[in-house]
């Protein structure tokens, strides 16, 4: 009798999962020859299903696939690709409630979250339909006579899309809706230990590419470790590899990237910093770091690891801020009213536990929180801890739901601070002042990818381009002008006289 726990959940049969999965899909067959590796429920530990992963044989099978469909599909208006994109969203639409579901049971956010997530994959499906109409160049005008200039984009070629645990589906759809509008062919790998969202997402997208009677290889699907996604580092056919993950990681993706001249768009670390001046609003100022700092269970790239409250405010920030703390569900992700749910994995907790070992050498003050909790799981609870902004712990990124909180002087002295350290994501000012708040946003002020005033530091939309700055990677996906990244950029001249005057006014000659 089998172990797992996969009968216990109904939405996953919705998805087209089984006991047991294949995690590799080359456009016209599922087969993967790589090792099996089993999921796990973060909640209870227990076994959920099984993937058999890619072999490294079996990614260059995908690629190879990819090579021969992206002669079709770069031939196809960007419109019809706006068209099959807008049928991913729909179908993404119909399964909204299970893979969110499935997001919840897999990675371990609480169900609103993970609906959540998968409603970003729509939104920037929805955002990518209505761009396939713009993806507009420029007109320039031309010094030479009977000359026409312009710029002109086209197709990148194969790009490769590596994801990390806490979103396993939306990062995939920020990438994923735009490359395909802009003509490439992508092979996609997400976290080792989200395979099962992995798969689900790659069947939605197959389905969608079969019905339409288009190659699948389109959108390539490989699960696996290290050694693929190094494949994909070196693999000089992908012109573009975007990673997400840790800045450790980052770097070397980066590096490997660079030495063959290839493109890389990365979404690293971020140390995220809120400052809550003398003029916020408090309460709005306390709940939104609440959400800031233990959504997700302080696991999104996003999550606010620093907060530096002015001294004038500061007692009662803490007060409102540790009755917030004490007021938050642990539990089961999928059960309503839960607020925080597990960390991904056990690993997680040992990091928990060294990094409060560490905070306390360094003189940290855990004010709430600071255990692990006893329960079956990989549960921690939510850790407030008051510090010295100098602490060298202040200038790393813990991926966990721990907070230092911190004094300041002057709002001079609080944007030095959200600028000291080597990340450069996401930050917030609260204040009622707009000529704070104009600072703030200024050359003078963040130097974070995202700026934000009197909203949490995460829970970013699609419109703008999302990204960070500095050890964060400098990468932008989504909105705004993001589509740039998966697209080459031609300078076209066209003579139409038979008269050939040259720029600069040179005359060679007859």
């Amino acid at each position: 009798m089998s172990d797992l726990t996969f009968s216990k959940y109904p939405f996953l049969a919705e998805l087209g999962l089984e006991e047991d999965n294949t995690g590799c899909f080359d456009g016209s067959s599922w087969t993967a020859n790589g090792e099996v590796v089993t999921s796990y429920n973060p909640a209870t530990g227990e076994p959920i299903a099984r993937v058999k992963t890619a072999s490294v044989e079996d990614y260059d099978r995908c690629v190879s696939a990819m090579e021969v469909a992206q002669k079709s599909w770069r031939t196809m208006t960007a419109p019809a690709r706006g068209e099959i994109v807008r049928q991913v969203g729909e179908e993404l639409r119909k399964h909204l409630q299970a893979l969110g579901s499935l997001v919840s049971l897999e990675m371990g956010k609480i169900v609103p979250e993970g609906v959540g997530e998968v409603q970003e994959f729509v939104d920037i499906c929805d955002y990518a339909v209505g761009l396939s109409r713009a993806l507009t160049g420029a007109v320039v005008p031309s010094e030479r006579p009977g000359h026409f200039m312009m710029e002109n984009w086209n197709p990148l070629g194969l790009v490769g899309v590596i994801t990390a645990f806490n979103f396993p589906v939306a990062v995939y759809g920020w990438n994923i809706a735009i490359s395909l509008i802009c003509g490439n062919s992508n092979i996609w790998k997400g976290a080792p230990t989200t395979n099962l969202v992995t798969v689900a997402v790659a069947k939605i997208m197959a389905r969608v590419f079969e019905r339409n009677g288009l190659p699948g290889a389109v959108c390539s699907m490989v699960t696996g470790g290290a050694d693929i996604g190094q494949k994909i580092s070196e693999d000089k056919r992908l012109t573009l590899v975007s990673f997400t993950g840790s800045t450790k990681v980052g770097k070397m993706v980066s590096a490997t990237v660079a030495g063959r001249l290839g493109k890389c768009l990365l979404e690293l670390g971020g140390n995220n910093a809120i400052i809550v001046h003398e003029d916020a609003q408090l309460d709005l100022a306390v709940r939104s770091v609440l959400f800031a700092s233990v959504g997700t269970a302080g696991q999104r790239c996003t999550t606010c690891r620093r907060l530096y409250v002015h001294e004038s405010v500061y007692d009662k920030v803490i007060t409102g801020l540790t009755a917030a703390y004490g007021s938050v569900k642990i539990g089961d992700p999928l059960e309503e009213g839960t607020l925080c749910g597990p960390v991904h994995t056990q690993a997680g907790v040992q990091m928990f536990k060294d990094g409060v070992a560490r905070i306390k050498e360094m003189g940290g003050k855990v004010l709430v929180g600071g255990e692990v909790v006893d329960r079956p799981g990989n549960f921690v609870q939510p850790t407030l801890v008051e510090i010295s902004p100098d602490a060298a712990c202040v200038q790393e990124e813990i991926f966990l739901p721990i907070l230092y909180v911190m004094k300041y002087k002057t709002l001079d002295e609080a944007i030095e601070y959200n600028n000291s350290v080597p990340q450069g994501l996401s930050s917030s000012l609260f204040t009622q002042n707009q000529m704070n708040i104009f600072r703030w946003t200024s050359a003078e002020g963040s130097d974070c990818g995202i700026v934000n005033a009197n909203i949490p530091t995460n829970g970013a939309e699609i419109g703008c381009g999302f990204g960070g700055n500095k050890e964060t990677g400098w990468g932008r996906e989504a909105g705004s002008d993001s589509w740039k990244q998966y697209m080459r950029r031609s300078a076209c001249t066209i003579n139409y006289t038979d008269k050939l005057p040259l720029a600069q006014g040179i005359n060679f000659g007859n």
